[in-house]
C-alpha cells in the first residue's frame, strides 16, 4: 500500500485477512484442498468477501468522500484476496514439501494496481515473477489463481516471466518498463522481488532518464491527441483525457524514474514541488479518484467517460447543489474542469522542467529535447527577459515583482517573437498571480499589451490559451475568471465557456489571415473591409462572458463590455459597437435558422434591428465564428448558406433595393430566363410548364435547379409516374438532396418528414412548392452521413424509396419508427420544459408558431400531423436542432388563408402541441389514411423551408 496513513482508511472494515484465511483453511479441512468441491467453496467465499468489501468501500465513499482512500481500500481488498488465494494454492492444492530453487515465485501488482489504487471496475494487473524458467508447479499455481479471479468476474491482465525476461523486455518495451517501475510486492518470495528491483535499477534505469522522459512525453501527447487534445471537452475521459488521472500518473512515473522516489511527497523535500503544489496534486488526485469510483459504482463497469447520462447522478453523489445561474451538475463539472486545469499546470510545468534538465545533461539528444540546445541570449528591446533554448524566460527572479506589467509583457513578447515558454517562467507566473491586482488591471500599458495579444495577426488563440492555463486571464479580467472551466449541461456545446471563447478568436484569426476562404467565403470576403477589426476580436472574446448568471447572458454581457472596453482603450463608439454585437450575437443565426427568409417581414424586422451595413458585416462574421467554435460537426456549409442568404437579402434592403415591385419584376424575369433555358422543348410544352410555378418558386430556386426540376417532372410525366424521386449530394454543404414529385396533400409535410425519420435521415432543410396543377415539388435536404459519394447516393436513394413507400401506403410510419427505436436506451439525462409560442407580428401573412422541446425520432412528423388535425395550412417550417433541444418554427394559416387571431383557438393550439411535446397523451394519434396519394385539387401549399442548426 502507499505511504498514506492506513489507520485512517479503516481497512479492517473492508476485509479481515485473518478471518479470510481461516475460512479458506476450514474449506480445505472439510473438502480436501484440491477437490472440485473445495474449489467451488473457495470461489463462493472470495466472491462473498469481494462483494461485501466493495459494498463497504462504496458506502465509505459516500460517507467521507475520499476518492484516493476508496481506491486504496479496493486495492487492499484485492491484495488480501490475491494473497489468500496464493497461500491456498501453494499450501492446499499444489503443496511442495521441499521446493527447489525453481519452484519459487513472487506475485507482484503492476500498473495502477502497483500504485496501490484500484477503481471498482479497474483491471487487476499481475506479474508472476520466476527465478528461472517455468516449471509445472509455477504454471499450475498461476493457472489456479487466475481462473479463480476470472470466475469472480474480475478483469485480470497478467504476465509470467523470469527476472532475466523482465529485464530484457523492459529495455525494449516502454510499457513493460513502466509496469516494472510500478511493481509492488504482494506475496511469495520476497527476495526474488528485491532481486528484480535491484537489477531493474542498475541495468535498465541507470543513465536512461532522457530516453524514458522523452517516451513518456510523446506517449502523453499522443494520448491527448486521441482524446481531443483539450481538457475542456464537456464529456471528458477521467482516466485518459487531458487533465485526467493518467497525466498525474505520468508525473509520478517520471519523478520516480528520475529522482528514484517511492512517494510523490518526496518531491517537496527535493525542491521540485512547493508544498502548495504538492497539496494541489493531492487534492486533484483525490477528486479525480472520487469521480472515477462513483462512475464505476454507478454504471457497474469500467466507465471512464464522464458522459451526460451520468453527470447528474455523479453530481448528486458528490453533494453538489443548484445555485442561481448554475445547476448542480454544472457546478460539479466546473469543479472538474478547474481540477483538470490544475493537473495540466502541474504536469506541464513539472515535465517541462525535467525535460529541460535532461537536455542540459545530454545536449546531443534528438527529438523532443534536442531543440533546446542553444545558450540563453538577450531579447532586443528589453532587459527583463531572455531567450533560452527557443523559449522566453525571466532575466532574474524579481522581474514580475519589479514591474507587474511584465506578467502581461511576457506573453506579448512570446507572441511577437514566436517563442515557447520556459518552464521556470510559467512557474513564476503561477506563483506571482497575486501581483495581478486592481492597479495592474487599470494600467494603461498592461491593457494596451493585452489588446495587442488579443488582436494579434499571428496566433492569438494559442497565446490566450497559455494565459488562461497559467491563471492570468481570469485574474486580469475577473469577469472572464467567472466563466473559466464553466460547462453548459447540453449536447450542443462541446467545450467549456472559456475554451469556446478562445476558439472563436482562433476562428476569426484564421479568417483574418485568409485561411478560411473555402469554408467561409462571405466572411473571408468581408473581413478585409472591416475597419474596426479590434471591435470584432473584443466582441468575440467577450460574447459569452456573462454565462452562468440568472439573467440573459447577452444583455449582461453587453453591460460587462461597456465597463471593460474603455479599460482596454476602446473609444466610446467602439465600446457601444462591441456592446451591441454581444447583445445581438445570437440574433442572426437564430433568424437564419428559424425564420422564413423568403418572408419580407423577416428581412425588414432584421434590417430594422441591424440598421447599418457595418453592423451587418460584423454580425455575420461573428455568427460564423461563434457557430464554428461550438464543436466538431456543428458547423456545416448549409448553415453558411442560410447566413449568406440572410446577409444578401438584408444588404439589399439596407441599401434601398428591396421592394414589392422589384420582387414582382424579378419573378417575371426569372420566368423568362427559365423559358429561354428550355429552348430545346417544344413551344407548347414550354408554355405549359412555365404556368406550373408560382412566384415563391421562381424567386427562391436558382435557374440551374429549375432546369433540373423541369427535366425531372417531364421524365416522370412521360413515364406516367405519380410518385418520383431523384437524389444528389452536396459535399461542400455536407448535405444530400432528395427531390420528390407527388400529388399534393394537406398532410404531406407530416408524411414526408415521418418517412425520413423512419429511414434514419436527419432533415436539414425542406423546400416545398406547390404547382398550379395540384402537385408538390419538394426538395428534402438531409444531413450527410457517409464520406464516399457513391455510398451516400445509395443511402439517399434508400431514403427516397422509404418516402415513396409511405406515400403509396405500403409502409406505416409508426411501425417503422417503433422497429427502429426498439431496444435503444430510454434514459434521457436532459430536461427541457416544452414551450409553445404564437405570434402574429413576425409575418404580414402568416401566424408563426414556435415550439421548443427535447428532440426525439419522428417529432417533426408528430407536430405537423397535429397542426393538420387543427385545420392549419403549413406554409413554411424551420427545424433547428441545438444538441438535444429542438426549436421548430411553423408559418401557418387557416384553411381560408387567414391568420389565427381567435384567442380560444390559439389556446387550443398551444394545449394540443404541448401535449405532444411532453408526451402527455397516451399516444400520438396518426390519422394518415392507408393510401397517401391525394386527388387533384387538394389543399394548395405555399413554399416550405426547413433549416436545421
Amino acid at each position: 500500500m502507499p505511504d498514506a496513513a492506513e489507520d485512517n482508511l479503516n481497512l479492517q472494515q473492508i476485509v479481515d485477512p485473518a478471518k479470510l484465511r481461516k475460512a479458506l483453511n476450514a474449506i480445505a479441512a472439510k473438502h480436501g484442498g484440491a477437490t472440485q468441491e473445495a474449489r467451488m467453496a473457495v470461489l463462493a467465499e472470495v466472491k462473498r468477501v469481494n462483494a461485501e468489501g466493495r459494498d463497504v468501500a462504496r458506502k465509505m465513499l459516500f460517507d467521507d468522500g475520499g476518492g484516493t482512500a476508496c481506491a486504496m481500500r479496493i486495492s487492499y481488498l484485492q491484495d488480501e484476496i490475491t494473497s489468500a488465494l496464493y497461500d491456498y494454492a501453494s499450501v492446499h492444492v499444489y503443496r511442495v514439501e521441499n521446493p527447489s530453487k525453481s519452484e519459487r515465485m513472487t506475485v507482484t501488482a503492476v500498473g495502477g494496481y502497483g500504485r496501490g489504487t484500484l477503481a471498482p471496475g479497474s483491471d487487476i494487473d499481475l506479474l508472476f515473477v520466476l527465478p528461472y524458467k517455468n516449471t509445472p508447479w509455477t504454471e499450475q499455481v498461476v493457472e489456479w489463481i487466475l481462473y479463480i479471479l476470472w470466475d469472480m468476474g474480475l478483469k485480470v491482465g497478467h504476465a509470467t516471466r523470469n527476472v532475466d525476461e523482465c529485464i530484457r523486455l523492459s529495455r525494449s518495451d516502454m510499457t513493460i518498463r513502466t509496469a516494472i517501475l510500478e511493481a509492488r510486492f504482494l506475496c511469495g518470495e520476497k527476495e526474488l522481488f528485491r532481486d528484480l528491483g535491484a537489477r531493474f535499477e542498475n541495468e535498465v534505469v541507470e543513465n536512461t532518464g532522457p530516453e524514458f522522459i522523452a517516451a513518456k512525453l510523446a506517449e502523453r501527447d499522443e494520448r491527448h491527441r486521441k482524446a481531443g487534445d483539450t481538457r475542456y471537452l464537456v464529456e471528458p475521459n477521467v482516466k485518459e483525457g487531458k487533465g485526467g488521472l493518467r497525466d498525474l500518473n505520468t508525473l509520478f512515473w517520471i519523478a520516480k524514474y528520475f529522482y528514484h522516489i517511492r512517494d510523490t511527497r518526496e518531491l517537496v523535500g527535493l525542491g521540485v514541488l512547493s508544498k502548495r503544489e504538492f497539496n494541489l496534486f493531492v487534492k486533484a488526485e483525490d477528486f479525480l479518484w472520487a469521480v472515477r469510483c462513483h462512475m464505476h459504482f454507478l454504471t457497474g463497469k469500467s466507465e471512464e467517460r464522464l458522459s451526460f447520462d451520468i453527470q447528474r447522478d455523479i453530481a448528486s453523489g458528490l453533494g453538489y447543489q443548484d445555485h442561481p445561474g448554475l445547476s448542480a451538475v454544472e457546478r460539479f463539472m466546473k469543479h472538474y474542469f478547474l481540477v483538470a486545469k490544475d493537473v495540466g499546470d502541474l504536469t506541464r510545468i513539472f515535465c517541462a522542467g525535467l525535460e529541460d534538465q535532461q537536455a542540459k545533461q545530454a545536449p546531443g539528444l534528438t527529438g523532443v529535447i534536442s531543440r533546446f540546445a542553444s545558450r540563453p541570449r538577450k531579447i532586443p528591446g528589453t532587459l527583463d527577459f531572455i531567450e533560452d533554448k527557443g523559449r522566453i524566460n525571466l532575466a532574474d527572479a524579481d522581474t514580475f515583482k519589479r514591474d507587474p506589467v511584465n506578467i502581461i509583457r511576457l506573453f506579448h513578447l512570446a507572441d511577437i517573437r514566436g517563442l515557447e515558454f520556459h518552464p521556470d517562467a510559467l512557474k513564476r507566473v503561477t506563483r506571482s498571480l497575486r501581483l495581478i491586482n486592481a492597479e495592474l488591471r487599470e494600467n494603461e500599458e498592461a491593457n494596451r499589451l493585452f489588446l495587442s495579444i488579443l488582436t494579434s495577426r499571428r496566433q492569438p488563440a494559442i497565446m490566450l490559451r497559455r494565459m488562461n492555463e497559467a491563471g492570468v486571464l481570469g485574474r486580469f479580467i475577473p469577469e472572464f475568471g467567472k466563466i473559466v472551466a464553466m460547462m453548459q449541461f447540453n449536447m450542443y456545446h462541446h467545450y467549456t465557456v472559456d475554451e469556446h471563447l478562445i476558439r472563436t478568436v482562433g476562428v476569426l484569426s484564421d479568417i483574418d489571415k485568409g485561411d478560411g476562404e473555402r469554408e467561409h467565403p462571405l466572411a473571408s470576403k468581408l473581413m478585409p473591409g472591416i475597419e474596426e477589426r479590434e471591435v470584432l476580436y473584443v466582441a468575440l472574446f467577450l460574447h459569452d462572458i456573462a454565462k452562468g448568471r440568472p439573467e440573459d447572458h447577452s444583455v449582461a454581457g453587453a453591460r460587462v463590455a461597456r465597463k471593460l472596453c474603455p479599460r482596454l482603450g476602446l473609444s466610446a463608439h467602439q465600446t457601444e459597437l462591441v456592446a451591441w454585437l454581444i447583445a445581438e450575437h445570437l440574433t442572426m443565426s437564430m433568424v437564419a435558422q428559424t425564420r422564413d427568409l423568403n418572408d419580407r417581414k423577416t428581412i425588414s424586422d432584421f434590417a430594422e434591428k441591424v440598421r447599418t451595413l457595418e453592423r451587418l458585416k460584423m454580425l455575420v462574421i461573428l455568427s460564423v465564428c461563434d457557430i464554428r467554435a461550438v464543436g466538431p460537426g456543428v458547423w456545416n456549409g448549409w448553415k453558411g448558406q442560410l447566413l449568406r442568404t440572410l446577409y444578401y437579402e438584408t444588404e439589399l434592403m439596407l441599401s434601398g433595393g428591396f421592394s414589392e415591385v422589384s420582387r414582382k419584376e424579378r419573378a417575371a424575369h426569372a420566368r423568362e430566363e427559365l423559358g429561354e433555358a428550355l429552348s430545346d422543348w417544344s413551344q407548347k410544352d414550354r408554355k405549359a410548364y412555365l404556368k406550373l410555378h408560382y412566384e415563391p418558386y421562381l424567386l427562391a430556386v436558382p435557374l440551374e435547379e429549375q432546369v433540373r426540376h423541369a427535366n425531372f417532372v417531364r421524365e416522370a410525366d412521360t413515364a406516367n409516374k405519380p410518385l418520383a424521386t431523384m437524389v444528389r449530394t452536396h459535399a461542400f454543404h455536407a448535405i444530400t438532396e432528395i427531390t420528390l414529385l407527388s400529388p399534393d396533400h394537406p398532410r404531406l409535410l407530416s408524411i414526408v418528414t415521418g418517412a425520413c425519420a423512419a429511414a434514419g435521415a436527419n432533415i436539414a432543410d425542406a423546400q416545398v412548392f406547390t404547382t398550379s396543377d395540384g402537385r408538390a415539388l419538394d426538395t428534402i435536404l438531409i444531413n450527410r452521413e457517409l464520406p464516399d459519394d457513391e455510398d451516400e447516393l445509395r443511402r439517399g436513394a434508400s431514403v427516397g424509396r422509404m418516402i415513396e413507400e409511405v406515400l403509396a401506403g405500403r409502409a406505416y410510419i409508426p411501425e417503422v419508427i417503433a422497429r427502429k427505436t426498439r431496444g435503444k436506451s430510454k434514459k434521457r439525462p436532459f430536461i427541457i420544459k416544452p414551450q409553445v409560442t404564437i405570434s402574429n407580428t413576425l409575418s404580414n401573412k402568416f401566424t408563426v408558431i414556435e415550439v421548443e422541446c427535447l428532440d426525439r425520432t419522428g417529432l417533426l412528423s408528430e407536430i405537423a400531423s397535429v397542426l393538420s388535425d387543427l385545420s392549419l395550412d403549413i406554409a413554411s417550417a424551420h427545424i433547428t436542432t441545438f444538441g438535444e433541444k429542438v426549436v421548430d418554427t411553423f408559418y401557418v394559416r387557416d384553411l381560408v388563408g387567414q391568420k389565427i387571431t381567435n384567442e380560444n383557438r390559439q389556446t387550443n393550439i398551444v394545449a394540443r402541441l404541448k401535449a405532444v411535446l411532453a408526451k402527455e397523451e397516451d399516444e400520438v394519434r396518426d390519422k394518415m389514411p392507408p393510401g397517401m396519394i391525394a386527388p387533384q385539387g387538394s389543399t394548395r401549399r405555399s413554399k416550405s423551408s426547413a433549416s436545421q442548426g
